[in-house]
């Protein structure tokens, strides 16, 4: 597996993981993958990764920013997704691990994560990163899924650099 940065040649391959999370119904509230233009202008530049075998991409990582606000200028929010041939593989390890790296040595100092507490693997996973768990916001926004619009909660991490 090689990890790369993220770039424009990766775009059907990164949109169609995000699709699939979304499709797998603990992701996201998000209901359908935006165009490539809307995700690539979300996500900070020097901190989007893909994970990489010989013939595809197998999961990608990408902070956004949190504000447009000065002060919440080092504070991103984490986004990571996985194909889901490729889940249990150590690729959610290895992509967040590049991530952090990325962001220990750039201008992030705060990143949060907002997960589905149903998805107990990314909270796993992030907490193995030292991301603690903030709280729970309960009732956080209507998840409308296969048919179905329903409340969700949302488990709050963060992770603060150590300097």
């Amino acid at each position: 597996m090689e990890i790369t940065p993220m770039l424009p040649e990766h775009a059907d391959e990164v949109l169609a993981i995000f699709q699939a999370g979304i499709d797998g119904g603990n992701a996201t509230f998000e209901t359908a993958a935006p165009a490539w233009e809307k995700f690539d202008a979300g996500k900070l530049p020097g901190h989007r990764f893909v994970a990489r075998d010989a013939e595809r991409v197998l999961g990608w990582a990408a902070l956004s920013p949190i504000s447009d606000r000065a002060v919440f200028s080092g504070v991103a929010e984490v986004s990571i997704y996985i194909h889901p041939e490729a889940q249990g593989r150590g690729v959610g390890r290895t992509l967040l691990g590049a991530l952090i790296d990325s962001t220990d040595r750039g201008d992030v100092w705060t990143l949060q994560a907002g997960i589905f507490p149903e998805n107990a693997a990314s909270i796993r996973l992030h907490e193995a990163f030292g991301f603690r768990m903030v709280g729970v916001r309960e009732r956080m926004g209507r998840h409308d899924f296969n048919g179905t619009s329903e409340w969700r909660d949302v488990a709050f991490l963060e992770r603060r650099r150590a300097d």
